[in-house]
């Protein structure tokens, strides 16, 4: 796997380039700013982008807006974004698209170097994965009244990019009741037949909305 590294901090930059390199991963550059990021994704053609959601020179958007720039030139392109905070109106604005293969989660979470790599590659196989406190902190905002108490359990675990297998592991429930409760929410959420892997993706997305 090649990525493209958007990231202004020299010490955040350097670590994940050592990090993903003891994992196999290569980085084929590190760039600072947006517009560089852009470029970079043209002239390099990676398989995942991980993003600074705040680059030069402003510091508010413009890595987010880069990483959506790259998205539309480049449908799909897997993309995992690093914020300091919880700022979910960026989480929406990746995941409008409905390709899936976005990640959003908080720096600190490059620390628990076994799970961010796992997250990483989730993302890079098409995966939607969101970092538990931004989760934590949409639940607590209520919404989406319809889903019972287990459906929002297994739709917030969805917005971690759990599959139906992990979801069984985690809720120790059968196959057979993950089927079942994704189907209630699709169901309830007034998604569409389509693809089971976009269904998730709009299930998501429609959970943030509500919040």
């Amino acid at each position: 796997m090649r990525v493209v590294i958007a990231e202004d901090n020299v010490l955040l930059s350097a670590g994940l380039e050592l990090l993903l390199g003891t994992k196999g991963i290569e980085v084929a550059t590190v760039v600072t700013d947006g517009p560089a990021l852009v470029t970079a994704v043209q002239e390099h053609r990676p398989d995942l982008v991980i993003a600074d959601v705040r680059l030069p020179p402003s510091f508010r958007d413009e890595g987010v807006k880069a990483a959506l720039a790259v998205r539309r030139a480049h449908p799909g392109l897997p993309v995992l974004v690093l914020s300091q905070y919880v700022e979910r109106v960026y989480a929406r604005e990746l995941l409008a698209d409905g390709h899936g293969a976005v990640g959003y989660l908080l720096k600190d979470r490059v620390s628990r170097v076994g799970q961010f790599v796992d997250d990483l590659r989730r993302v890079a196989a098409g995966g939607t994965v969101m970092d538990p406190e931004v989760i934590a902190q949409l639940m607590a905002g209520g919404g989406l009244d319809s889903l019972t108490r287990r459906e929002r359990e297994v739709l917030s675990l969805m917005a971690r990019g759990l599959s139906n297998a992990e979801l069984e592991r985690e809720l120790s429930i059968t196959d057979n009741a993950v089927h079942k409760h994704i189907g209630n929410i699709f169901a309830k959420l007034g998604l569409p037949p389509s693809d089971g892997g976009h269904r998730r993706v709009l299930a998501v997305l429609t959970f943030l909305d509500h919040q």
